[in-house]
């Protein structure tokens, strides 16, 4: 098995901090473009007659960033990212100029009763801005293998 941490290093409780990615007007603007192409996501001033009252970047492109960032080693799990469902939600919107880093903790580790070699885990994810707002929780159940069946 690959480096990293298998169902059996984990306990509730456990957190996880990611790196950093700072956001610019050109990157929300080349994801929506090809990704989410509403006005709000594509040219500032037309922005400003939206609800968001300014360029805002899709809240998919947030959860891309979000999953870059927990890969590059905010969640150091064996095996990979593998999801089994989960729950998203965006409170406030991502800017550019942001500069965005996760913040995650263990809710749950449930070993598999059919599947020895692996289980799951419940993580809960915060992506704050440089000002420790929170622009995104998601709440995800991934699967983990275990260091060995049944251990």
């Amino acid at each position: 098995m690959q480096g990293g941490l298998t169902l059996d290093d984990l306990a509730v409780g456990r957190r996880f901090e990611s790196g950093t990615h700072a956001l610019d007007a050109d990157q929300i603007v080349a994801f929506a473009s090809q990704f989410d192409p509403q006005r709000f996501h594509l040219d500032d001033a037309a922005a400003r007659d939206t609800l968001f009252g300014g360029l805002a970047a899709s809240g998919w492109h947030t959860a891309a960033i979000t999953m870059r960032l927990l890969v590059g080693g905010g969640a150091p799990f064996a095996g990979g990212l593998i999801g089994a469902g989960g729950e998203i939600a965006w409170p406030r919107p991502t800017r550019p100029g942001d500069v965005l880093q996760v913040f995650s903790e263990v809710m749950a580790v449930t070993p598999s009763r059919s599947k020895p070699h692996r289980g799951s885990v419940t993580l809960r994810s915060e992506t704050r801005n440089q000002r420790g707002e929170v622009v995104q929780t998601l709440v995800t159940r991934l699967i983990v293998p275990r260091r060995t069946a049944g251990a």
